[in-house]
């Protein structure tokens, strides 16, 4: 019975181009501080250490949030990471919902892609409403909750860049080269089919439409794990110590964390063969407008409770 369950859960392994994809979008926040764990030369490592305290400083997390141990104990970790659309000085939303397990003792991860518009209880607020208001409402600690109480498993840690991180990320490499397979207009910007060269604003206006795709938010989620896979590529092929430090820059200044530079770096060790054998898992749902006349997507309860006993085990093993 218990292996009929497992079955059920909707996964890949990661030898399949989806699996890397999907990876590849942690890439932006949890790749980068494996690349910065593993390969930061001596002469940077301060310059690495006081960016990442820049970036708990500005988390706004509670001290419990921000004293975990799990790393530090080479436990089974969760981390929450975030996509974050913000304009002028509003809170934003999170855009881009993703949840990483990684089992040190298994050498084992997950990857969860949650989608924006699903409606869940709001922790903190005494609310049903979709997942990605909770940052609005109460930052990443309200989203960190959220996941919590959803998904029933406990949520280490949070990694968050806004969307003019992403942005930057990208113009800061140059461009980033994708192949378009649905012709649209997002924005200012029009994209034809075929291969496309992108450069920041470009890329982002690429990456947020999903009204006139007719996959809706997942085939948002495929561009986005595309551009994400192409940005990751190009700056492993086009290293330098001075856009290194300009991307400490453009880090400080658009992400947060509630990883320490020590964390980041057994992460870097401990966790990387983890990090390198991961299951992609997948919610099954519908979605739709409600009486408020407002669009929810719906996870189907049997494919939840499949996801979450599979993240359960993992955290457990």
């Amino acid at each position: 019975m218990e292996e009929q369950k497992k079955k059920r859960v909707k996964k890949r392994r990661r030898k399949s181009s989806p699996a890397k994809r999907i990876a590849i979008i942690a890439g932006i926040v949890v790749g980068l501080f494996l690349l910065i764990g593993v390969g930061v030369a001596t002469y940077l490592y301060n310059q690495v250490d006081s960016t990442v305290e820049r970036l708990n400083e500005s988390t706004g997390l509670s001290p419990e949030r921000m004293t975990t141990e799990a790393i530090n104990d080479k436990k089974p970790i969760s981390v929450l990471l975030l996509g974050v659309d913000r304009r002028a000085d509003e809170q934003g939303r999170s855009d881009s919902i993703i949840v990483m397990t990684l089992n040190p003792n298994t050498d084992q991860s997950a990857m969860l892609s949650i989608p924006r518009d699903t409606k869940t209880e709001i922790v903190g607020k005494d609310t049903s409403d979709k997942i990605n208001h909770a940052y609005a409402f109460g930052g990443a600690e309200m989203a960190l909750d959220t996941v919590e109480n959803l998904l029933d498993i406990p949520i280490d840690y949070v990694a968050e860049v806004d969307m003019k991180g992403f942005q930057d990320t990208v113009d800061l490499l140059g461009g980033v080269n994708v192949t378009n397979n649905l012709a649209f207009t997002s924005g200012e910007h029009t994209f034809e089919p075929g291969a496309l060269t992108l450069n920041g604003p470009e890329a982002l206006a690429y990456t947020r439409m999903r009204y006139d795709d007719p996959s809706g938010d997942f085939g948002r989620q495929e561009r986005q794990r595309d551009v994400i896979t192409a940005l990751v590529n190009k700056g492993k092929d086009d290293f330098s110590i001075s856009k290194f430090n300009n991307m400490l820059d453009v880090l400080g200044n658009n992400a947060k964390t509630n990883m320490t530079f020590k964390d980041i770096r057994t992460l870097s060790s401990d966790y990387m063969a983890a990090f390198k054998n991961q299951d992609v898992l997948r919610l099954e749902g519908t979605g739709g407008k409600e009486s408020d006349g407002i669009y929810y997507w719906n996870p189907d309860a049997a494919s939840l409770e499949d996801v979450k006993s599979y993240l359960g085990q993992l955290m457990e093993q």
